[in-house]
């Protein structure tokens, strides 16, 4: 039946499952309890809580109150893989995955954000794809490795990650897709996340343009990433796993304008998301119908 409104014609709008989640990330140089205060005030459906030298971040207690105070789920735990993280839960990997990993099954998180090993971690490197997927068997959260980038220096790549930074021939079941590191190596996100198919798990939602290594996380729409259709993709192909918007608002001049870089950031996910579902096309008959995925 084509949707009516006084006689005209008015389309139905899905949003697809998808939750939409915003990272802690996002609010530094504020504290993790910011991210959840601004998550409940501009409805956010969940946190993903990158675990970092906040205090806050690492405690199991303090985020279990966040998430009930302010009543938002925390969706995903991105495991302190950085280089200003390595003393953060020990400095040996694997003890890092698997306190990631409890931490997860204790709030309730589906998914745990790994990167791929540095490449002077040389053994943890040599097991990581056998050992990942040891450790994958023992859980229900899903370890989804990050793709990354090569450091460029005098117009030539250097390696920084083993395996390699790029997820597309790793035996990674699962992997989460990074539009500012897309930018970063120059990689094709569409094509990419095409090749991934079903490994596709998780998505870091950010912009970038890529004219040096500057790994940016512009808020989409700010950048050359095809971060929009890249969306309308995901909701043609019914995908069913986090959108979490990972953006740099440090250069906010307070809460005020960082708000308003999480509240765009949203609605862009929000309308693109929807954008798949609204497609209609007029026949020649002058009846109007769905096109595109039902």
């Amino acid at each position: 039946m084509t949707p009516q409104h006084n006689g005209a014609f008015t389309p139905a709008i899905r949003v697809p499952d998808a939750p939409i989640t915003l990272s802690t990330a996002s609010v530094y140089p504020e504290k993790v309890p910011s991210a959840f205060e601004i998550a409940a005030l501009l409805g956010y459906d969940g946190i993903e809580v990158m675990v970092s030298t906040d205090a806050s971040s690492q405690d199991l207690n303090v985020l279990r109150r966040l998430s009930d105070y302010h009543q938002v789920p925390i969706k995903s735990i991105h495991a302190p893989c950085l280089l200003l993280t390595q003393r953060v839960w020990g400095r040996e990997p694997w003890g890092k995955l698997v306190r990631s990993k409890e931490v997860a099954e204790e709030l309730g998180a589906e998914v745990v954000v790994v990167h791929p090993p540095f490449r002077w971690q040389r053994e943890y490197a040599r097991e990581f794809v056998e050992g990942l997927a040891r450790m994958q068997e023992e859980t229900d959260v899903l370890f989804a490795v990050e793709n990354m980038f090569p450091l460029k220096a005098r117009g030539a790549e250097a390696g920084m990650y083993l395996p390699d930074w790029n997820p597309i021939d790793q035996d990674y079941p699962f992997v989460t897709l990074d539009l500012s590191h897309t930018a970063c190596s120059g990689s094709d996100a569409l094509e990419m996340a095409d090749d991934l198919g079903d490994r596709l798990s998780h998505v870091h939602l950010a912009d970038g343009i890529g004219i040096t290594n500057k790994d940016e996380h512009l808020v989409p729409g700010r950048g050359n990433q095809p971060c929009g259709a890249m969306l309308e993709s995901l909701a043609d192909t019914g995908y069913r796993g986090h959108i979490v918007l990972e953006v740099n608002t440090r250069r906010a001049t307070g809460r005020a304008e960082r708000m308003e870089d999480l509240a765009e950031a949203l609605a862009f996910a929000r309308l693109h998301l929807a954008a798949a579902d609204r497609t209609w096309e007029v026949t020649s008959g002058g009846e109007v119908s769905r096109r595109g995925p039902q």
